[in-house]
C-alpha cells in the first residue's frame, strides 16, 4: 500500500524544493495537500510522480495536471497574497484550486469538462475548501461573472497570448501562464497597470495544451 504521506514529502524536496521553490506557505500547502484525491482510481499510485499527470478516462481527450514543478515555480512567481481573488483556469479534477485555496482569499476553478468539474467539486467538499469552488464552461472565455480578478492562472500552455482573460484582470493584476508549444515554451507572467501590459518571460516550461488555446491554423499559398 503506498505511503502517500511519504510520497507527497519526497515530491515536493524531490521535486519542488530542488527546483528553487522557496515560499513557505506554498511549500507548507503542497506538503499537506493529498494530491490522490484528485485523480481517478486507476491513476492514484502516479500522484506523486515527476510528470504532467493524466487525469481523463480512457478514450477521452487527454487533459492533464501540471506537473509538480512546474506548477510548484509558476504560483511562486505569481506571488499569490492571502487577500487575492483568483480564476484558475483549466483546473481538471482541481488539484491546483485546492492547493490555491490555501493561499488565496477565494478561488474560481474553471473547467470545461463537466466530469472533471464534478470530481474537483467533490474533492474540494471533502477537503473543506470553503473558499474555493469550481465552475463550468469554456476556458477561453474565462469567467467574467465575477471579474475582476487578482490573479489569473492557467493549468496548461497556451500558444496564444490569452487576450481575453487579460481583460478580467484587476489594476495591478497578474496572470500566470505556460506560453508556447514543446520545449521552447516560456512561463510568463503578465501584469496589469492602468490598461497597460508588461510582459516578463520567468522560465522554461513544457506543459500539456489547454483546450481552445491553440495558434490558428494559418493559410499557406
Amino acid at each position: 500500500m503506498t505511503d502517500f504521506a511519504a510520497a507527497r514529502r519526497m515530491m515536493v524536496d524531490g521535486q519542488v524544493r530542488t527546483a528553487d521553490v522557496t515560499d513557505p506557505r506554498l511549500l507548507a500547502a503542497m506538503l499537506a495537500l493529498p494530491r490522490e484525491l484528485f485523480l481517478p482510481g486507476d491513476k492514484i499510485a502516479l500522484a506523486y510522480l515527476d510528470l504532467d499527470l493524466p487525469v481523463t478516462e480512457a478514450g477521452l481527450p487527454v487533459r492533464r495536471l501540471l506537473k509538480p514543478m512546474v506548477l510548484g515555480k509558476l504560483l511562486q512567481v505569481a506571488e499569490v497574497t492571502d487577500t487575492d481573488r483568483v480564476l484558475d483556469v483549466g483546473c481538471a479534477t482541481g488539484y491546483s484550486t485546492a492547493l490555491l485555496s490555501r493561499l488565496a482569499g477565494s478561488v474560481v476553478g474553471l473547467e470545461e469538462d463537466k466530469v472533471l468539474a464534478q470530481h474537483a467539486n467533490e474533492a474540494l467538499s471533502r477537503l473543506g475548501a470553503a473558499n474555493a469552488k469550481v465552475v463550468t464552461g469554456p476556458l477561453t472565455r474565462g469567467w467574467p461573472e465575477e471579474a475582476p480578478y487578482d490573479l489569473v492562472v492557467l493549468q496548461g500552455s497556451s500558444e496564444v497570448v490569452p487576450t481575453v482573460l487579460l481583460k478580467q484582470l484587476k489594476n495591478g493584476g497578474r496572470l500566470a501562464c505556460v506560453l508556447g508549444r514543446g520545449p521552447a515554451a516560456k512561463a510568463m507572467l503578465y501584469r496589469m497597470i492602468e490598461g497597460e501590459l508588461s510582459t516578463r518571460a520567468v522560465f522554461d516550461a513544457a506543459a500539456a495544451p489547454l483546450p481552445g488555446f491553440s495558434q490558428p491554423a494559418q493559410f499557406v499559398f
